[in-house]
């Protein structure tokens, strides 16, 4: 009696049918997601491309080629140059803040303590919330009739007399960045616990035998091995944080004497107020130039050298003793 194949060949008919199946089944699957990609992202992507070398008419729509006009107009005005100084700064207040204020409390976070699972919970309301929501929110605290700010500093003295904080320059700066700190720091705390949960306790336990302290604990174990998920929030809160528009527009409209027009809200009022489409556009492609070049200087900063989680036993002070026979 002779002995069967474990696996027996096909027919024809259905090792073609197969072949095909493999090859172009999993295309036929993601083809409705690719199409709505195409549509939505990278069609308007380089219309917005060729719009910037142009003029727009929106009566009729068409198009006019005027080369790098848009870009020479765009570098030439000064409600742009002040409008990206004033992105800039405010990108990098917020993200080191957030960044700073959010691993911090993420550190305290992770350590056992009663009520550290509803205290997790309650930090992630701020972020769960709206964007207009949240501007509306802080719009009323800063409200220099009835806002309860006010409110509160008068009662204890602080001030003497109800103060227009969205109504002054320096104040509306501020109060924009502390409203986006509310928001978006419960991101950078989510993240960074979830980071500091795969750290090995026994890495500490050694740093503590060797007699490292706290702070050289967290540069030598702590900030290496959560590292990527560091660059990854550099990366997501820079972009985020320059695409700002909606908690802009609500609290301040790019008021007082345009002291809080970023780049965003110039972009918007130039091409729908003004009806400068191509000027706008290249407004766009600046910021999106501007956000590829601070991630492309996060990755070679972050990413230098081998993988910085391989070197921590060998850190200074850190470093295993030998084990005597």
């Amino acid at each position: 009696m002779g002995v069967r194949s474990a696996v027996e060949p096909p027919r024809s008919g259905q090792s073609a049918i197969a072949q095909w199946r493999r090859r172009h089944f999993p295309q036929l699957l993601i083809s409705p997601s690719l199409l709505i990609i195409l549509g939505v992202l990278i069609i308007p992507i380089i219309y917005s491309l060729v719009v910037s070398f142009a003029w727009l008419n929106p009566a009729d729509r068409s198009l006019d080629f005027v080369g790098l006009d848009n870009y020479q107009a765009m570098l030439t005005d000064q409600s742009y140059r002040k409008s990206m100084a004033l992105t800039v700064l405010f990108t990098v207040i917020t993200v080191i803040l957030e960044m700073t204020l959010g691993i911090a409390i993420a550190m305290v976070l992770n350590r056992p303590f009663k009520g550290r699972g509803f205290l997790r919970g309650l930090m992630i309301l701020p972020w769960a919330l709206p964007g207009v929501v949240n501007a509306i929110l802080w719009k009323w605290i800063f409200n220099a009739n009835y806002g309860p700010l006010n409110a509160a500093l008068f009662q204890l003295g602080v001030i003497d007399q109800y103060k227009v904080w969205l109504g002054e320059p320096v104040s509306a700066f501020g109060a924009i960045v502390i409203a986006s700190l509310w928001k978006e720091t419960p991101y950078v705390i989510l993240l960074t616990i979830a980071a500091l949960a795969t750290i090995p306790k026994d890495l500490y336990e050694s740093a503590e035998i060797d007699g490292a302290g706290p702070w050289k604990a967290f540069w030598r174990i702590t900030l290496p091995m959560i590292r990527p998920v560091v660059l990854v929030l550099l990366i997501t809160k820079t972009i985020w944080t320059v695409q700002t528009y909606d908690l802009i527009y609500i609290m301040t409209a790019g008021g007082p004497q345009n002291a809080t027009q970023f780049i965003t809200l110039l972009v918007q009022r130039t091409a729908f107020k003004y009806q400068n489409f191509g000027t706008a556009a290249a407004m766009s492609y600046s910021v999106s130039m501007l956000c590829f070049f601070l991630t492309y200087l996060y990755i070679k900063v972050f990413m230098r050298g081998d993988d910085w989680s391989g070197k921590v036993k060998q850190s200074k002070g850190l470093r295993p003793k030998p084990v005597r026979r």
